[in-house]
């Protein structure tokens, strides 16, 4: 699933392109057939599925990336954290390079991040260290992982990082991000587009978060009755600068001309979102998702940042991540910090999530 993410990321957003390719129409068949004879045996028992001894909470999307599913794990661990629970938060740690991905490895023990981006991935990294006191653990096997926070944390509940399609493990509570906008892409799977299941597994979810606006308009609600519907909005409520990550107001980007770059899967979002705090684009440079920066991708980054006569180089904060190994640029670099708000005049979510969670 990983390399046929990396293709639609490349391609998604060119379906002119994707039309005149056949191979990719045939390649998502064989991958649906695939997804499909998956779930149907984990809906008969046939694959066994796996109960911790405590809550499990999963966040995860049908689309490849750009819903928003970083800044919500680490939303709910908060709010978790704040009513007396001891969440901890699983993940599988795309994009890191450890040695055995089977095994589970300790990314935050809640005290110190002790993983870099190349051995666990940028996001567990990011999570650990905006969710201090909080343990993040990667595996393959999610069920590893949340042994070991119960057993070595003490944790009483489990934050699933992008977990809807890892049905090994059960859990109590499964929560799936739409982009309201483009809720399913092109409408085709991986990778002849970028959903990893049919839009009939959202019948499996218990409740939805709707990102970036656009409504209940293009979700098929009537497949999937008597699940709340929650509206949520990434915003932005400061940035960081310099190696000792100094916290800045938002106002002091107010007017200044940028040149901004991200490798994110929706660059577009980022690049709107900069637009509402009125900041003035001098250039704009996305990379694929999850892109590891080269000392080359830095001094281009530069010679463009000088081109256009920008006062600022801004990116993301999950961007920042992966800059630390060039600590001169780093340094100099803004970091806008990304956060998950729910916006919905429906039922309260935060008492949803709680109650679920004393059932």
């Amino acid at each position: 699933m990983v390399r046929l993410s990396k293709i639609a990321a490349r391609t998604l957003h060119d379906d002119r392109k994707l039309a005149r390719f056949l191979p990719l129409l045939l390649a998502s068949l064989l991958y649906r057939s695939g997804v499909t004879l998956r779930n149907v045996l984990y809906d008969t028992g046939i694959f066994r599925v796996l109960r911790m001894p405590c809550p499990v909470i999963s966040v995860g999307n049908i689309v490849v990336g750009g819903t928003g599913k970083t800044p919500t794990v680490i939303m709910l661990a908060d709010m978790l954290n704040d009513r007396g629970w001891k969440p901890a938060v699983l993940s599988r740690g795309y994009g890191g390079r450890r040695k055995r991905e089977s095994d589970a490895a300790v990314v935050s023990d809640g005290r110190k991040v002790l993983m870099d981006p190349e051995e666990a991935g940028d996001e567990p990294v990011l999570i650990a260290q905006r969710l201090p006191g909080i343990p993040v653990i990667i595996a393959g096997d999610r069920s590893r992982a949340g042994r070991l926070a119960v057993e070595r944390f003490g944790s009483d509940v489990l934050i699933l990082d992008d977990g809807f399609q890892h049905r090994r493990l059960a859990r109590d509570i499964d929560i799936v991000l739409l982009d309201g906008e483009r809720p399913f892409g092109n409408g085709f799977l991986l990778p002849r587009g970028g959903m990893r299941e049919p839009h009939g597994a959202l019948r499996r979810a218990d409740a939805l978060i709707l990102t970036s606006g656009g409504g209940t308009g293009n979700v098929p609600l009537e497949e999937i009755p008597h699940i709340p519907v929650f509206e949520g909005r990434r915003r932005s409520v400061d940035f960081v600068k310099g190696r000792e990550n100094e916290t800045r107001p938002l106002a002091d980007l107010m007017g200044k001309r940028v040149c901004a770059f991200s490798g994110i899967a929706n660059p577009d979002g980022f690049r709107r979102m900069l637009e509402s705090l009125c900041v003035d684009i001098a250039s704009f440079l996305p990379f694929p998702d999850h892109h590891v920066y080269t000392a080359g991708d830095v001094e281009n980054i530069k010679k463009v940042c000088r081109d256009s006569g920008a006062h600022l180089m801004v990116t993301t904060e999950k961007d920042g991540i992966k800059l630390a190994c060039f600590p001169d640029f780093f340094g100099d670099v803004c970091r806008l910090r990304i956060t998950m708000e729910i916006v919905s005049s429906g039922p309260a979510f935060e008492e949803y999530v709680v109650t679920r969670l004393k059932r």
